[in-house]
């Protein structure tokens, strides 16, 4: 059967997805076996999120790091709570509104994080040491642009998964 040159250009696209989709699937179970062995030193991977996000934010109330991480507050107030216990989160009133607080990093947290981005990043150049500059840059531009790309379409794969809100014109 003979198709349109668009048709073959869609089928070459989602082929080129497919790809790009199995080699994510193949990244999330590493991640996850790697979350696994992380979790039992006391920081499972759902935190280190929350730890790390916050950190980039900087204090911020429970409601703006569940917004970050695209999650569910109450989620995310449990999650806090761990943190918050362990020492590396602290409550403190906001500037803005003392009835309210935020959340910040404390200084054991931030020592955490750095000693877990050490180790990641001293992981990761060891992968890479063979690898020539050129392939590296151009792979390093070309993931940043992806996962960006990737984050700001986030919002709307969930909404078509159906595990998120949709507009009112979507119902």
């Amino acid at each position: 059967m003979v198709t349109p040159a668009g048709d073959e250009g869609r089928a070459e696209q989602l082929a080129r997805a497919e790809r790009i989709g199995m080699a994510l699937v193949r990244l999330n179970k590493m991640h996850a076996c790697v979350a696994a062995h992380l979790s039992r030193t006391g920081l499972d991977k759902s935190s280190f999120v929350l730890l790390a996000n916050l950190s980039h934010l900087g204090p911020s109330r429970s409601s703006a790091l569940a917004e970050a991480v695209f999650s569910d507050p109450s989620t995310v107030s449990r999650q806090v709570a761990s943190l918050v216990k362990e020492g590396w989160v602290e409550r403190r009133a906001d500037p803005d509104d003392g009835r309210a607080s935020v959340l910040a990093v404390t200084d054991a947290g931030m020592r955490l994080l750095e000693e877990r981005r050490r180790s990641r990043n001293q992981a990761i150049a060891r992968m890479l040491a063979d690898w020539s500059e050129k392939d590296l840059v151009a792979f390093i531009d070309h993931f940043e642009r992806f996962v960006g790309d990737y984050e700001r379409a986030l919002p709307d794969f969930i909404a078509e998964s159906g595990l998120g809100p949709r507009s009112e014109g979507e119902k």
